[in-house]
């Protein structure tokens, strides 16, 4: 009997961080924030949240003395992000829109699997020079955000594919706990943070500058036995 080897389905990739250099533009809006109500926010105290939702955050900030509730504290960390968005421009990360464009060529479906909310997304989304998503799945949309496995199971069951047979793409641990727990192959891209290396959980690339769609399904062959 003829035993076939499973395909990849998809590829699902995280944006801040991962997809795009952003992380420094919500340290900005961080501190910008705190400083106003009087707290004090460290680089060291940003690096902890990288990864995380962003209603999970708020609490944070509120502990460092933000005096507002969650919703109004998200949004207008969102807004002065989105505003560095529209003065600097999007700071694409090494490598990342050559390879999902490798992958859109190969027929294989992707989606992006964000903790910042929908509009951001799309923001983002909109300067890509391709179709690159088929779907977006967003922080103001999931019930639980990572490092529960809800945004990645979310991101399989919108595109009609098994998790085991998807590539997730991140760069913070919280990520990496999401997409392990929701059983996909998953790929850590150091960033901000160092991440552990667990070669029986996932796998380090130390960029995405010269990868490809081969690379990827030579992984997940490699993973997927």
């Amino acid at each position: 009997m003829l035993v076939t080897s499973a395909a990849l389905a998809a590829v699902l990739f995280d944006m801040d961080g991962t997809l795009v250099d952003t992380e420094p533009y919500w340290m900005q809006a961080e501190t910008e924030l705190v400083h106003e109500h009087g707290g004090k926010w460290t680089h060291d105290d940003a690096l902890l949240l990288v990864g995380s939702g962003l209603w999970e955050s708020a609490k944070v900030f509120q502990q460092h003395g933000v005096d507002l509730d969650a919703d109004t504290i998200v949004d207008t960390l969102t807004r002065r992000v989105q505003e560095q968005l529209d003065s600097n421009g999007v700071p694409w990360r090494p490598g990342a829109k050559e390879l999902l464009l490798d992958i859109k060529e190969h027929g294989v479906k992707t989606a992006l699997v964000t903790m910042s909310i929908r509009e951001m997304a799309e923001q983002v989304v909109a300067h890509m020079p391709f179709p690159a998503f088929d779907l977006l799945v967003t922080g103001d949309e999931v019930e639980r955000p990572k490092p529960y496995a809800d945004p990645y199971l979310d991101a399989a069951r919108a595109l009609d594919v098994d998790p085991g047979h998807c590539i997730a793409i991140e760069d913070s641990m919280n990520g990496l706990t999401s997409a392990v727990a929701a059983g996909t192959v998953a790929i850590g891209v150091p960033h901000m943070i160092p991440l552990p290396v667990n070669d029986d959980e996932h796998t380090l690339w130390p960029t995405l500058a010269g990868r490809g769609y081969d690379d990827l399904a030579a992984l997940f062959q490699e993973r997927v036995k």
